[in-house]
């Protein structure tokens, strides 16, 4: 199965489909979260085009720069941070999951959440801030913890156990 019906699997099996792709290879899964953070960045477009042609003080240029700064070499890090801390947090609480599986449910989450941040980055663009912006945006963002918590307690069930 590929990536894109896989990924809309999630949307319907989250924990199962999480399980399906624990066997990905550590560069597979870095090669995932850069793609997934080049969506990431597409969808700010929008938002950036739309702030700069309201205030033109800062040119659309310099906007996505920035962004493309914060979202393909910070947000690589913050991702791999997360997952350490979480799988630290994790082990205090009893719970025992590798840190691979850590990184896969959170890389996992943020893909598979990437079609919601798609759409909210064109209703923030095409319709500006407002309660379309705000349900989209709540929609992604549950989207996104409902994932990621389903893939961590799909990828550590197994390891509780033992």
């Amino acid at each position: 199965m590929g990536l894109i019906p896989r990924i809309l699997l999630t949307w319907r099996a989250p924990g199962r489909t999480v399980r399906g792709v624990a066997l990905m290879s550590e560069p597979a899964l870095l090669a995932l979260l850069i793609g997934t953070m080049t969506l990431y960045f597409v969808a700010q477009w929008p938002a950036h085009a739309r702030a700069a042609a309201l205030d033109p003080s800062v040119p659309l240029q310099a906007r996505l720069g920035g962004a493309l700064l914060a979202t393909m070499f910070l947000m690589p890090l913050v991702v791999m941070t997360v997952a350490w801390v979480v799988q630290v947090l994790a082990s205090l609480f009893g719970i025992a999951i590798e840190g691979r599986h850590s990184r896969l449910a959170l890389i996992w989450a943020l893909a598979a959440a990437a079609p919601a941040m798609l759409l909210q980055g064109l209703v923030q663009g095409f319709v500006g801030p407002g309660p379309a912006v705000t349900t989209v945006s709540i929609l992604a963002g549950g989207a996104f913890t409902v994932f990621w918590i389903a893939g961590l307690r799909e990828l550590s069930a197994p390891l509780r156990a033992t």
